[in-house]
């Protein structure tokens, strides 16, 4: 083999080799936002399979208090056994931010107080509700009637969730709305 040939196979090898990383590194680069976006709505969708299942066992607290506490479009505040451990926590689910937060305060003394540290924990992450003016939550009475009324919240029998998921409002896909409902168990027929 002459020293020509052996540079025509050193050149033709880079250039396979500059091909085959060049594509490599574009499918990373165009796909990076795609698998954000889909990790982004896969915490969503636990964020809401957490709470439906948690206001789905909504009950009276250990000290014999109304199962919720506070009712709004973004924040909700109510009792409810998350951890099994049968003791009724205080929980309350809040959007801060772009963030899904879930506090909770265990009871604690004798008699009973809820006044312990808060426990904060993200749900889910990428939530733009707010930028797209969206309730988080939404309350029926036991017509099926929307409560807007929040100091109501004796009233409240069905809660729907909805959850705007979008990694970046600039880049298409555009958002997508998981939405979820609950019907708290200890509540019906009250």
């Amino acid at each position: 083999m002459s020293l020509i040939e052996a540079m025509v196979w050193i050149a033709l090898t880079t250039a396979i080799m500059l091909a085959l990383v060049s594509s490599l590194l574009y499918f990373y680069r165009t796909n990076t936002y795609a698998i954000q976006e889909a990790n982004a709505i896969a915490s969503g969708q636990r964020g809401i399979d957490l709470m439906v299942r948690t206001l789905r066992e909504m009950s009276y607290s250990a000290t014999g208090g109304y199962p919720i506490l506070a009712i709004g479009t973004t924040t909700i505040t109510f009792y409810a056994d998350i951890n099994a451990n049968s003791s009724i926590e205080k929980v309350t689910y809040r959007l801060q931010g772009k963030s899904l937060l879930q506090d909770i305060v265990e009871p604690t003394g004798n008699p009973v107080l809820y006044v312990a540290t808060t426990t904060t924990a993200l749900v889910s992450d990428y939530i733009h509700n707010t930028d797209q003016n969206t309730s988080v939550f939404t309350y029926y009475d036991k017509n099926g009637t929307q409560i807007n009324d929040y100091t109501k919240t004796a009233d409240v029998r069905f809660i729907s969730v909805s959850l705007v998921v979008d990694v970046d409002t600039q880049h298409l896909p555009s958002q997508l709305i998981l939405r979820s409902s609950a019907t708290p168990r200890n509540l019906v027929g009250h």
